[in-house]
């Protein structure tokens, strides 16, 4: 692979290291790298989810699978981010341990096409979101939020660091605004007893869903946590996003729809963007600026994502795929292509866990993290583990979906590597037979 020089504008912005360890001497304290994470699952998909999943569970047991969930996540991206933290690798190097030099590309191609997909969904959504809350041009608003989202993807992960900083405290104090409103109109002294509307969703579906949302860039967690200084403050600032952000964010949504509020709480969950709207200019700004913000983070986040995977692909640098990743996604956003998506996302997002299990138990279990990146071109045992981990997941999704296609692929896929690893260790220890 041939891997372009990096450019003046890259020494001047900083380097991304698509192709190489983060050097000891850029990495950055845990702050940072948690504001990284930090701002990214605080999102009103999040909130959205959160109600939704409450109207079907109610109160008590919409709580418990939101805390399940998300303490899914933390193992999950917690240790994902722990070998980031330790080599300084993103995704695309550190996958290239587990499924070889090559065969590390189609994990790496088919998560980084996934995150793209996300970013063309969220951009939509952002005309879509204004077009509904205020009229305003549905095209006109996407062609700008790509143009935006796009230039401030291209900054780097400095500028990932900040639209996080900006992103969550303005996520809690309008969320804290909306529930006032919510606490004006309905109460919130009924919340806590709030029923549900059982049958709609399973307990264990509504733990995958909570991992589903996340299952894309928590897998690709070592982009940003490769910033790290070490494994322990990598998985701190994992933790920041999974439980902390993603909760809160989620709670937000289950008061919303607990106490009644919510127009829409089957389709729409606990989105509370509608309940800032119509009080005065000042919170109609606020709420524009909101969903810049808000949406922003996602598609920053899933562009970076992007752009470091195809980067490190084609032997490119992450500002040039940006450029051409973000113009894409804009089109495809543009195009209307974007509101097919959301289910071809979401079940693809099923196939995503088992790649980041069978790399925990390659690295963190079976002392994978030592291993020469260059040690083969493919690693069949990881692949066809992934392949067993993803095909039971969907099977589940289709026949069984009570299991719980996440776990149940998680927990396949790993199971799988691992025992295939201890049956080729086993034969390669048998003495030869003469």
């Amino acid at each position: 692979m041939t891997v372009s020089a990096p450019t003046d504008l890259d020494a001047r912005l900083g380097e991304e290291f698509e192709h190489e360890a983060v050097p000891e001497a850029n990495r950055k304290p845990v702050g940072s790298v948690a504001a990284i994470w930090f701002g990214f699952p605080m999102i009103l998909t999040n909130a959205l989810f959160g109600g939704i999943i409450t109207y079907h569970l109610g109160f008590a047991r919409g709580l418990l699978a939101l805390l399940g969930g998300n303490f899914v996540l933390f193992l999950y991206v917690g240790a994902l981010s722990y070998v980031a933290g330790r080599t300084g690798l993103n995704f695309a190097m550190q996958a290239k341990r587990t499924f070889g030099t090559r065969g590390y590309a189609m994990a790496s191609a088919f998560l980084s096409s996934i995150v793209i997909g996300w970013y063309a969904f969220q951009t939509g959504l952002t005309g879509a979101t204004l077009h509904d809350s205020f009229g305003w041009n549905t095209k006109l608003i996407i062609c700008l939020a790509a143009l935006l989202y796009t230039g401030v993807t291209f900054l780097g992960v400095r500028a990932l660091t900040v639209i996080g900083m900006i992103a969550a405290p303005l996520y809690v104090i309008l969320g804290v605004v909306a529930l006032g409103f919510v606490s004006a109109s309905h109460g919130l002294g009924g919340v806590t007893h709030y029923a549900g509307h059982a049958g709609g969703m399973s307990f264990t579906g509504a733990v995958t869903l909570v991992i589903a949302t996340f299952a894309d860039s928590g897998t690709m967690t070592a982009d940003f946590t490769r910033w790290s200084r070490n494994g322990r403050e990598a998985v701190l600032a994992a933790f920041t996003a999974f439980p902390v952000a993603s909760l809160v964010a989620q709670l937000f949504g289950l008061v919303v729809v607990a106490a009644g509020a919510a127009a829409q709480p089957a389709t729409d969950g606990g989105d509370f963007l509608a309940l800032l709207t119509g009080h005065g200019a000042l919170l109609s700004a606020l709420a524009v600026a909101f969903v810049f913000v808000n949406l922003g983070s996602v598609c920053t986040h899933c562009l970076y994502n992007g752009a470091v995977g195809y980067s490190h692909l084609f032997g490119s640098q992450m500002r040039r795929l940006t450029l051409v990743l973000g113009a894409i996604g804009g089109a495809l956003a543009l195009a209307g292509v974007w509101s097919l998506f959301l289910g071809w996302l979401n079940v693809l997002g099923m196939l995503v866990p088992p790649i980041g299990a069978v790399m925990i138990v390659d690295q963190l279990l079976l002392g994978g993290l030592e291993r020469p990146a260059a040690d083969a071109a493919f690693r069949p045992p990881a692949l066809i583990a992934w392949a067993a981990g993803a095909a039971c997941a969907l099977l589940v999704h289709l026949g069984l979906p009570g299991l719980g296609e996440a776990i149940t692929g998680i927990l396949v896929a790993g199971a799988a590597y691992a025992l295939m690893r201890r049956r080729v260790g086993t034969r390669l220890a048998q003495p030869a037979s003469r």
